[in-house]
């Protein structure tokens, strides 16, 4: 039964991820999160986050990572499998159509429909997680401070997202390390 709910949940994914990645994720959070609970919204921020880390189409990643941990391997190319074939197949079907009729206004105005779509579609999952990092031992304050920063980091300076990702994992692994050390040398 979890082999057809990974290929239904990825299969959906496939077939209605317009856009790529970014229009891919509000969808995976929407099947392995909200439907099927096969993990919760930090870990799935944490799969992203790593999935962003690493090069490659995060939806394929995600498809991989999730169907392994829900499936073992056959799980993993499953996921894999219902994620691509939908997009190869419409991608054939659409960019045969889309070239035959290139020049038609109604094709110029869809593609430029689903860019607010999936605009509205990140803004969502965003919200959900600066919620969700407020309500952590972060509060409002850090949670602001860490968005304001990073938005200055990838915008402004033009940092690659992997290298902030990288730092804000070490510095969090470094902190919990230096915090063990502190409560050992106490208890000593």
């Amino acid at each position: 039964m979890k082999q057809l709910q990974l290929f239904l949940a990825f299969f959906r994914v496939g077939i209605l991820g317009y856009g790529g990645g970014p229009s891919s994720i509000p969808l995976v959070h929407k099947e392995v999160v909200e439907k099927y609970k096969w993990m919760n919204t930090d870990e799935f921020g944490d799969v992203l986050a790593l999935g962003n880390a690493l090069p490659g189409p995060i939806a394929t990643k995600m498809a991989g990572y999730i169907g392994y941990r829900v499936g073992g391997y056959l799980g993993m190319l499953n996921a894999l499998i219902a994620n691509i074939i939908p997009t190869i197949a419409l991608m054939i079907i659409l960019l045969t159509v889309l070239n035959n009729y290139k020049d038609q206004p109604w094709v110029n105005g869809m593609a430029a429909a689903v860019v607010p779509v999936v605009a509205v579609m990140l803004a969502t999952l965003t919200w959900d997680f600066v919620k969700k990092s407020t309500k952590s031992t972060l509060g409002w304050g850090w949670t602001l401070a860490f968005v304001v920063i990073s938005l200055i980091l990838l915008e402004l300076l033009s940092i690659h997202p992997a290298i902030i990702i990288v730092v804000l994992l070490l510095s969090a692994l470094l902190k919990k390390d230096g915090a063990k050390k502190k409560k050992e040398t106490r208890v000593s």
